[in-house]
């Protein structure tokens, strides 16, 4: 199972080189590879689930001079975010199909997004700080000519913001775990397990996850990144960028380090403070996607209690929350893309009553807006509930309490978007659903939301395990 691991890792970081070369030939033979590539590392993933699942956790690792080492290695956690990233993305790449075939720099396009998952696979399976560093700049390169995809004073200017706030925040995050080597004689996760650091080198690397995953007041990047394509918003923004800070977190601070009690509550106040601004930017903004986007903060914040809390129950829920987030949050960005596509608006007031002409869309927004607001019997209720349970069994009854308000504001907005974009006062377009590619891909990901409530077994079983290594 080692040789699945490495190739789950290098297919996509190899590969994505090897598309430019490929589109100049034909642009079908490059975006096939491109899927290729991104569903290597999916079927890789899935490959490694059952040892995992049996407790075996394949790895490679390579010792060098002057006592550094390199290694990679599967895990619960690692494979569970491997999965979910990567099954995201292939659907976002089949929906580039149909999004990204008008525009000439689409060699670039389908490198920069390969090249993405490639570093998210690298982040996920490393167990050495270096090389998480390493991939997580290569991803921050990644975001930067994704977002900067139209190439517009704008869009450049958007990507230049995006790119300093979190290279800055990576660099803060270097530090920590510079300070984390001097503390342990070593970057090798596995061989720092259970170690105490320091509280300093915590806060340093709390800055850099919460910067990365658009925490407020290190949020304010995110929502601007909506002037690139919806594909690049749903992915860096919904299904895998801003998954890699609590990703960091889990990792580091949950799995591997012992850290001081009180970030246990200190990090939870910080993202219910995160979910109660960011929802209320949603419920007034009236850009469709910078909508979408502050939605994504809020939940976020959802997810970073659940990990953060201390108990079982708010872990599980918030590995949970990953996948359901991922699903139906891409969704509902690729929804956002059909009817900017179409329409050439993201303003909800220039909308309305589309539902006759984008009905698939309409139904796949729908589904997605569900699972988002927690509706049973989609995956997005078992994920909330026990997240907040989870903050009830870890002592924070207050902070529960300010989550159920969010998750409140979240029906509120979600609502309000559906009745205005697709009931309400019609439009008078007459633009339809026209790509097949990106209408089925909404509408898979609306059925996945859906689906993944009755198949929620398996990933809760999964998510235990990570609570299990403990």
């Amino acid at each position: 199972m080692q040789g699945t691991l490495l190739v789950c890792i290098l297919t996509p970081l190899v590969g994505a080189f090897l598309l430019p070369l490929a589109g100049k030939r034909a642009a079908w033979v490059r975006n096939a590879l491109a899927l290729a590539f991104v569903l290597t590392a999916l079927v890789g993933s899935c490959l490694l689930l059952p040892q995992v699942l049996a407790g075996v956790k394949p790895a490679i690792r390579w010792e060098l001079p002057l006592g550094l080492s390199f290694g990679f290695q599967a895990d619960a956690l690692a494979v569970f975010m491997a999965i979910t990233s990567s099954l995201v993305a292939a659907v976002i790449v089949v929906y580039s199909f149909g999004y990204i075939k008008e525009y000439d720099n689409q060699n670039e396009y389908y490198l920069m997004v390969v090249l993405f998952i490639g570093a998210m696979m690298g982040i996920v399976y490393s167990t050495n700080l270096i090389l998480i560093y390493v991939f997580w700049e290569i991803s921050a390169i990644c975001c930067w000519r994704l977002i900067g995809f139209y190439r517009d004073e704008l869009a450049i200017a958007r990507a230049n913001k995006a790119f300093v706030v979190t290279v800055f925040g990576a660099l803060i995050m270097l530090v920590g775990f510079i300070g984390i080597w001097a503390q342990t004689g070593t970057f090798e996760l596995t061989a720092m397990k259970g170690a105490s650091i320091p509280a300093w080198c915590v806060i340093l690397i709390l800055f850099g996850i919460l910067t990365k995953s658009a925490t407020f007041p290190l949020h304010s990047w995110l929502p601007d990144a909506g002037v690139a394509p919806s594909p690049v918003t749903s992915l860096l923004h919904a299904a895998v960028l801003v998954k890699i800070g609590v990703y960091a977190y889990a990792r580091l601070f949950v799995v591997s380090l012992s850290v001081d009690p009180i970030f246990t509550t200190v990090v939870p106040v910080i993202a219910a403070v995160s979910a109660l601004v960011s929802a209320g930017c949603a419920m007034v903004a009236t850009d469709l996607k910078r909508i979408i986007a502050y939605s994504t903060i809020s939940q976020l914040a959802f997810i970073l209690l659940g990990i953060s809390v201390g108990s079982e129950t708010g872990l599980v829920g918030g590995m949970l929350y990953i996948l359901a987030h991922s699903v139906a949050k891409g969704g509902l960005f690729l929804c956002a893309g059909i009817l900017e596509h179409a329409l050439h608006t993201k303003d909800i007031n220039q909308m309305g009553g589309l539902y006759k002409r984008f009905p698939l869309t309409a139904v796949a927004f729908a589904l997605c807006s569900l699972s988002v607001m927690g509706v049973p019997p989609f995956s997005g209720y078992f994920a909330k509930f026990m997240v907040i349970r989870g903050a009830l069994d870890a002592g924070h009854p207050v902070l529960a309490g300010v989550f159920i308000l969010g998750a409140f504001m979240t029906v509120f907005y979600l609502t309000r978007v559906f009745f205005k974009v697709f009931l309400g006062q019609k439009s008078t377009t007459h633009a339809r659903e026209h790509s097949p590619a990106m209408v089925a891909s909404v509408v898979f990901l609306g059925v996945l939301a859906l689906a993944l409530g009755a198949l929620i077994a398996l990933p809760t079983e999964l998510a235990s395990r990570i609570w299990e290594v403990l």
